[in-house]
């Protein structure tokens, strides 16, 4: 793998105790089922489609001269030769040493150049392979120079897996590589973010943002849980889901049904409950709506499903509410709740079953406004549409 070196020295954020907000837009135009931000890398700034995930830390994107593959993109791709700021990183450096707890995979060094290699995997067996590189940064390209800040993320050579046509990925999780951490100026406090719809015909719901800084947290009435940590998987945001109810009623199961680790994870599409509250959900939307649609056989990891639009079945789903301790909670829409299959002319429970942990996934978090309080540990929604 082949790259250059250059030794200019960007300028750094400067401290800001406000906020900064960049627009956050569906990907299923870029064939994604997650969302995605603009952001500008290098000098010249050259923008790019990254997926925001809460759900790791390490932030990369395809580099030329993708030794190995790269997927196609919206963007062309970024050319680190192209770049006067860009710089590789050595195994010696910190941020090399610091891969193993941002990716839970060992760094390793470029026999050669001693340059560090990263590996970036995911839970659908989606990864990432390439150089660990340092570069400017650009939040929006209405921020100006003043919003520049030196970057370290990667600089990916092989690229496989689910990321659409989308450059990368950018991580928001709590390490210390993540995009949060490194920008501690404006993001110190935390950020927030509202996922908009993913048709085109709800954008009255308001255009999706992401936050980052102070301000983000304080300007609407969020109801806030308790962020919780996991030892095992210390960078995720973790919260306690307390009961799911139907119809303004908990479901018939035991509390202790709940009693596995929660995370809140904005790259991950489906929700997972654990199974006991999953056969109660699924009792009870079966029960609301198969008199008037036919049952359809289960799509992909999508058990309960049903002919028809989602647009006809709105009106006879049940209102559905994920509860979490304190009080906060997400009132589910139709559409947070149901996943449409178009092409087969089905509609299906967005939920799936899992039996160790539960994940809140960004079909149920679309038009709320999410609010990660990092300073105080704790999370918080606010429903009612983008603002």
């Amino acid at each position: 793998m082949g790259g250059n070196n250059k030794s200019q020295t960007p300028p750094l954020l400067p401290t800001n105790t406000g906020s900064s907000s960049i627009p956050l837009t569906s990907g299923l135009s870029i064939g994604s089922g997650n969302y995605y931000v603009k952001l500008g890398i290098g000098s010249p700034a050259k923008y790019h489609a990254m997926l925001m995930d809460t759900g790791s830390s390490l932030s990369w994107m395809q580099c030329k001269p993708c030794v190995i593959y790269c997927h196609s993109q919206a963007d062309p791709v970024f050319d680190p030769s192209a770049s006067s700021t860009y710089s590789k990183l050595s195994c010696a450096t910190p941020e090399c040493s610091s891969l193993k707890a941002a990716t839970l995979n060992d760094p390793a060094c470029e026999a050669d150049s001693n340059a560090c290699i990263y590996t970036a995997s995911y839970g659908d067996a989606s990864y990432s392979i390439g150089y660990l590189g340092k570069d400017v940064l650009n939040l929006s390209p209405a921020a100006g120079s003043g919003s520049q800040q030196r970057f370290t993320f990667g600089c990916g050579q092989d690229n496989q897996g689910l990321f659409g046509r989308a450059a990368g990925i950018l991580g928001l999780a709590r390490d210390k590589l993540s995009f949060l951490s490194q920008l501690l100026q404006v993001a110190s406090n935390g950020f927030s973010y509202c996922l908009p719809t993913a048709t085109p015909a709800a954008s009255s719901s308001g255009g999706g943002y992401l936050s980052l800084g102070s301000s983000a947290l304080s300007s609407l009435p969020y109801k806030f849980t308790p962020m919780l940590t996991d030892p095992k998987n210390p960078s995720l945001y973790f919260l306690d889901l307390t009961a799911i109810t139907v119809a303004g009623k908990p479901l018939p199961v035991s509390p202790d049904s709940y009693r596995v680790p929660t995370i809140l994870d904005s790259g991950t599409v489906i929700t997972r409950i654990p199974a006991a509250a999953y056969t109660a959900l699924q009792a009870a939307v079966v029960k609301a709506v198969s008199g008037k649609f036919a049952q359809a056989p289960a799509y992909s990891i999508l058990e309960t499903c049903f002919k028809g639009k989602l647009s006809e079945m709105a009106a006879a789903v049940p209102r559905v509410g994920l509860v979490f301790r304190g009080g906060a909670g997400l009132d589910l829409l139709p559409r947070n709740l149901l996943v449409e299959v178009p092409e087969d002319g089905i509609t299906c429970l967005g939920f799936a079953k899992s039996p160790t942990i539960a994940i809140i996934a960004n079909r149920q978090q679309q038009t709320v406004n999410v609010a990660y309080d990092v300073a105080n540990s704790r999370i918080g929604f606010a429903p009612g549409g983008c603002h």
